[in-house]
């Protein structure tokens, strides 16, 4: 019978958990024709088509969904397998601030493999819209933080760019509207601000009908139909489309910023961990 390789369990993780297999090969530091011949070999060797496309990238069948877990438990046991083995003397404490929205589940996926892999390292996770993340680095409250920023500042690692656009549900009829109802943040977020402007600037009469503080709720509440609100492109594109008459279109950056005063081996493994899992080339 057929053996399961671990390095090719590895890269059908990378390529299955970041949706490309251009992404993936950055993540574990392979070129892409070699991460695609890896993926045809275990294709081979399970028998089954793993990924089919999808717009630019790609998703994992339902031979694939049933791998993942396997992939998973596999890997973590290994690696964990490993740190008893030989120790990586990796000790200290970090405070750590993750977005509230669709990257929260790789970037807790992420943060719990490190723990798995450091064990020695207390990890306090905080989970927010980010809005003051900001503040909490430069006042020492947090160690690292990843959130969306209009422009990243110069010690920012770039985790991917994304454009902010007016969209609601494909089942809403928003022409009907005579008044446009809105979804927004609760709290001062830039992304509010921006929205209000958009919604001025255009002359849109708008009522505001939901708001949170969270950017999965405000997700929520457009995609079941109550409301159209200004979101990431990339999320929920399927169930999603452009609200006629407001096209403007905005950059955000989701970056990964560390506390000025903030240092160690403990942050710095964490750092390239997140860094690797975006397809982000390691920095120095």
């Amino acid at each position: 019978m057929p053996h399961l390789d671990s390095d090719l369990l590895r890269t059908f993780l990378a390529v299955a958990e970041t949706g490309s297999v251009t992404a993936g090969a950055n993540r574990i530091g392979r070129s892409q024709s070699a991460t695609s011949l890896r993926i045809r070999q275990l294709e081979t060797t399970v028998g089954r088509a793993l990924f089919a496309r999808h717009g630019r990238g790609v998703r994992t069948t339902a031979a694939g969904e049933r791998l993942l877990p396997v992939a998973r438990r596999v890997t973590r046991a290994l690696d964990a397998a490993m740190v008893e083995l030989r120790g990586d003397g990796l000790r200290g404490e970090l405070r750590i601030g993750l977005p509230d929205d669709q990257d929260r589940t790789l970037l807790t996926r992420i943060v719990a493999a490190f723990a798995a892999r450091h064990p020695d390292v207390q990890l306090e996770v905080h989970s927010a819209l980010g809005a003051g993340y900001e503040a909490a680095l430069r006042s020492g409250a947090l160690d690292l933080a990843v959130f969306a920023v209009p422009e990243p500042a110069p010690r920012d690692v770039v985790l991917r760019r994304d454009a902010l656009m007016w969209m609601a549900s494909t089942d809403r009829d928003n022409a009907a509207d005579a008044i446009l109802p809105v979804a927004l943040f609760d709290r001062d977020c830039w992304w509010r601000q921006v929205a209000l402007a958009d919604l001025e600037a255009a002359g849109c009469p708008y009522r505001v009908v939901f708001t949170s503080e969270s950017a999965v709720g405000v997700r929520a509440a457009v995609e079941a139909g109550i409301a159209a609100s200004l979101l990431d492109r990339h999320a929920g594109a399927d169930a999603l489309a452009p609200v006629p008459g407001l096209d403007r279109r905005h950059t955000s950056f989701l970056v990964m910023r560390r506390a000025t005063a903030a240092s160690g081996e403990a942050l710095d493994a964490m750092s390239m961990a997140i860094e690797r899992a975006f397809g982000t080339p390691p920095h120095s």
